[in-house]
């Protein structure tokens, strides 16, 4: 078997000696040198799956290879990293671009792929590699050229979204106590909740309630009652917590997900049980006292 040509790399062409290239690629450094590589998905059908691989991708519309780029990164990691400068050209269509950022990838979305890390030059050498990305690598491990440094980049961070059942019937608020195995808030007692799909927040309740307690709601039913912006340490992705009241329902809680929580019951309101997530407990102060939004965290990051 012949084996595959390798992707042919070149300095960047002179802008008016052909069309420009059409997809586009960021060598992203941070300042020990390391290269940010993103794993693409293995099992879909897709170029160079499993690999790693540079952030990037195709141009769209009529979008000069620098608007396609930032619009990538954007999508693709919630960067938008300023001074990018364009570094090489590989295969006649893929224009990479020359760039530092200095974050945490563990923090990046991951919109797209699997995940996003830093990696030396010496461990780029012994990961699987998209062809022509591992071309990019070794020209720059061979000539290494430094981005020029650049103020730091803007993150652009997306929320996780959380959606929490309030009934309250006679006094009485309705509260689960958490699974002792339950990654989060072990054995903690907190609403019937859940984070949002491809869905509104109101069909996410809705089907919550079904699913983990077997009661029906209707739409029509169910009001904002308080909103909570948490940020449980300043390394964590920010989560703004939605809590709903239901005017009405069908049905009484059932155990539905016991690996989840280990049972239902009714608390009065002003005694309400400990431990209690921390957050569902200023949710029920906020509406007791007519409020509608609390922040928790957020003086953490000062």
């Amino acid at each position: 078997m012949t084996a595959a040509p390798k992707p042919k790399l070149k300095p960047d062409p002179d802008p008016g000696s052909g069309p420009e290239p059409r997809q586009t690629a960021a060598l992203l450094l941070n300042r020990r040198g390391q290269y940010l590589l993103h794993l693409r998905d293995a099992h879909k059908p897709i170029c160079d799956p499993g690999t790693w691989s540079l952030p990037g991708g195709a141009c769209e519309g009529d979008e000069t290879p620098e608007e396609g780029v930032v619009r990538e990164l954007l999508e693709e990691t919630g960067l938008v990293v300023d001074g990018l400068t364009r570094y090489t050209v590989v295969d006649d269509n893929i224009q990479v671009f020359l760039g530092s950022w200095d974050g945490d990838p563990a923090l990046l979305p991951v919109t797209e792929g699997i995940m996003f890390a830093f990696f030396d030059a010496a461990t780029t050498a012994r990961l699987t590699m998209a062809p022509w990305a591992a071309e990019v690598l070794d020209r720059h491990r061979a000539d290494p050229v430094v981005p020029s440094p650049q103020p730091p980049a803007r993150q652009h961070v997306l929320n996780a979204v959380g959606v929490h059942l309030h009934l309250e019937r006679d006094g009485k608020i309705l509260l689960g106590l958490r699974h002792p195995d339950s990654p989060f808030a072990p054995l903690s007692h907190h609403f019937l909740a859940g984070h949002c799909e491809q869905e509104s927040a109101v069909a996410c309740l809705i089907r919550e309630a079904r699913e983990e307690a077997g009661l029906e709601i209707a739409a029509a039913d169910v009001e904002l009652a308080h909103v909570v912006h948490v940020l449980h340490a300043p390394a964590t992705r920010p989560r703004l917590q939605l809590v709903f009241r239901a005017r009405h329902w069908q049905g009484e809680p059932q155990l539905l997900e016991p690996d989840k929580c280990l049972g239902w019951d009714w608390w009065p309101v002003d005694a309400l049980p400990e431990p209690m997530v921390a957050y569902a407990r200023a949710a029920i102060t906020g509406i007791r006292e007519g409020r509608l939004y609390t922040e928790l965290g957020w003086g953490q990051t000062g």
